[in-house]
């Protein structure tokens, strides 16, 4: 039965050929022998082996155009080349690298018993070329950029079947295209050991992002407590750890988008800078950066910039810059070194800090000790989860230095509180010698101040009486002032601002002339009714009875008058005490009207004042009412 995705290539049978041609052949074939691939010799009881240095030889295809009969004549021709690597890497990611590893099998073994798996959950584009015991080949495709339910079994790495095969030397070809650098991690397994090793690996990975999420959790609880933004970023930078070794590992790929095969070239880089920048964010926070070392935190400031400068030119134009992962190494390193200078400083909570982070350095040195083939079996095995440990190390010792500050600000609080009590202890005393002394000073001036008041009163009775006297000769002294007002008025020409005085606004000039009136009580026009209330107008008077209201200009010399009313009584006053003997431009010039106006209001007065003559009027207030 074939599986989706799989093509079947079979090999053609040579035709016939002549003895020169066959000992020419033979001739290439023992020089190629002589530093030909060595087979890898798999027996019955081999559960696992990983393919390393030149038992993996590759052939890059900078066009990424070669076929796999292509391959197999280049193959011939002797085109590939020995790994001298642990692992062989694509040093090129725009080219298309071919590897092939060849395998003797003692005994044959049967279909679906053993699988070829690959460790590298990166690579985009996996084509793996089986062989069948009759010669042909069986492509079977997978990756990172096909969806998740392509694959053979549900599982983070790329698994492929081999079929049955009798014993005997195969050849297995496998082409690999990928955007990232990849590690050519190619591992043979029995089924019974895929199974076990993929168990153990779940539980490792289950507890590790557990803890992720454990961490997360209390640490939400606790800024939920105390409010410190610090154990948010510390949340932040956990949660881009765990999504970064989730991108990293397959993880993610396999539960979170399995239907999207195009985030995985993005999210370990979004990952990588969140770490980064949440990673710088947190020690600046942490460790009082600020207000320890100013020069030191706007270094940190001037990294987080570049760095998100370089994240987004990788997002937006070069998302084939995501593989340069060692530039990540910058923001930690210089988290580490800020909390050396803080440490040194004399602030005790960066010890835990700077343990984390030398933890996490030497989980990624172990790690790159593993990549590099340094180290082999259970101790490999170990060492491929070193950057996990170091991330859970950190994480542990992180919480450990938040801790330590959150105990530090208690202490702090505490000491707070002790020197705010002492003070306020001291300065209830003060308050209260200062209250009694006050006391004893309010008490002292109290009674002097009785004294005073005793003293303030008989003068105020005194005064009082001494003010009723003066009331008395006040009023005597207005009614002679009045009266010598009039008698000037009468006698001699007044100035305006003199005249002003006496009447000084329309007011006054309303009143007075209510006043000359209504002498003799009011009276209606209309209706002879006595009775009046105040009308609209200033001193204007209204008639209970029928409504009418007049004002105290009606049936006087300012009836329809025009102008100012007291200036106008001031042109009566002096038309009249200079008996009409008055230009008009002494009257401008004096009231600081025009000279027209005053002309033709002064000829009114002295036509009037010539009509009255023979009624010897003896004041210019005869002259108002109308005769």
């Amino acid at each position: 039965m074939m599986l989706p995705g799989v093509t079947m290539h079979s090999t053609k049978t040579a035709p016939a050929i002549s003895l020169k041609t066959f000992l020419t052949a033979l001739l290439c074939c023992i020089l190629t022998c002589m530093k030909a691939q060595q087979p890898v010799t798999i027996h019955p009881g081999t559960n696992e082996y990983i393919f390393t240095y030149s038992q993996i030889h590759w052939l890059e295809d900078t066009s990424g155009n070669l076929t796999f009969q292509e391959v197999r004549r280049l193959d011939t021709a002797a085109a590939f080349q020995p790994n001298t690597g642990y692992y062989p890497k694509n040093v090129h990611q725009s080219s298309a690298y071919w590897f092939k590893v060849r395998v003797t099998l003692t005994d044959s073994i049967a279909a679906n018993q053993r699988i070829i798996e690959f460790f590298d959950q990166t690579i985009d584009d996996l084509t793996v070329y089986l062989p069948q015991a009759n010669g042909e080949y069986i492509s079977s495709h997978s990756g990172a950029g096909v969806h998740f339910s392509y694959r053979l079994y549900r599982h983070k790495n790329f698994e492929f079947q081999i079929p049955d095969l009798s014993k005997g030397t195969y050849t297995y070809y496998v082409r690999v295209k990928s955007l990232n650098e990849i590690n050519f991690i190619m591992v043979y397994r029995s089924m019974v050991r895929f199974i076990n090793y993929a168990l153990v690996e779940y539980i490792t990975y289950g507890l590790f992002y557990g803890m992720i999420l454990v961490f997360c959790f209390y640490n939400l609880l606790m800024l939920l407590a105390t409010g410190l933004s610090h154990y948010l970023y510390y949340v932040l930078y956990i949660v881009s750890v765990g999504l970064f070794e989730m991108s990293t590992d397959g993880i993610a790929f396999q539960f979170i988008w399995p239907g999207y095969p195009g985030l995985n070239v993005y999210m370990y880089g979004i990952s990588l800078y969140c770490m980064s920048i949440f990673a710088l964010i947190f020690a600046r926070t942490l460790l009082r950066v600020k207000r320890q070392s100013p020069v030191l935190y706007r270094v940190l400031n001037g990294i987080i910039l570049l760095r998100t400068i370089y994240f987004l030119i990788c997002l937006l134009l070069k998302k084939e810059w995501f593989i340069y992962k060692f530039l990540d190494f910058i923001p930690l390193f210089a988290s580490f070194i800020a909390g050396l200078i803080i440490w040194y400083k004399g602030f005790k909570p960066a010890r835990f800090f700077v343990l984390g982070y030398a933890l996490l350095f030497a989980g990624a040195i172990v790690k790159l000790v593993n990549v590099l083939g340094l180290v082999s079996g259970n101790l490999a095995v170990a060492a491929h989860y070193g950057l996990v440990l170091g991330f859970v190390l950190e994480m542990v010792f992180l919480s450990f230095s938040i801790g330590d500050q959150v105990r530090l600000l208690r202490k702090e609080k505490k000491q707070a509180q002790d020197d705010a009590f002492f003070h306020i202890q001291r300065n209830l005393k003060l308050q209260a010698n200062i209250n009694q002394q006050l006391e004893e000073q309010v008490a002292a001036r109290t009674e002097q101040l009785a004294l005073q008041a005793q003293e303030i009163y008989e003068q105020a009775q005194e005064i009082a009486r001494m003010n009723k006297l003066l009331e008395k000769d006040n009023e005597v002294l207005k009614t002679n002032i009045e009266k010598i007002t009039d008698a000037r008025i009468t006698a001699t020409e007044l100035t305006f601002e003199e005249f002003s005085h006496k009447y000084p606004d329309q007011e006054k000039c309303y009143q007075f002339l209510a006043d000359l009136k209504w002498n003799n009580g009011f009276s209606c026009k209309k209706c002879n009714y006595t009775n009046f209330s105040k009308g609209r107008r200033p001193y204007s008077r209204r008639c209970n009875k029928c409504a009418y209201e007049e004002s105290p200009l009606n049936d006087t010399i300012f009836e329809n008058n025009r102008i100012p009313i007291n200036k106008a009584f001031y042109i009566v006053y002096l038309v009249f005490i200079t008996k009409g003997n008055i230009s008009s431009y002494q009257i401008a010039e004096k009231t600081g009207m025009r000279q027209g106006t005053c002309w033709a209001y002064a000829v009114r007065i002295k036509n009037l004042l010539d009509a009255t003559k023979k009624n010897k009027k003896t004041s210019w207030t005869d002259l108002i009412r109308k005769t």
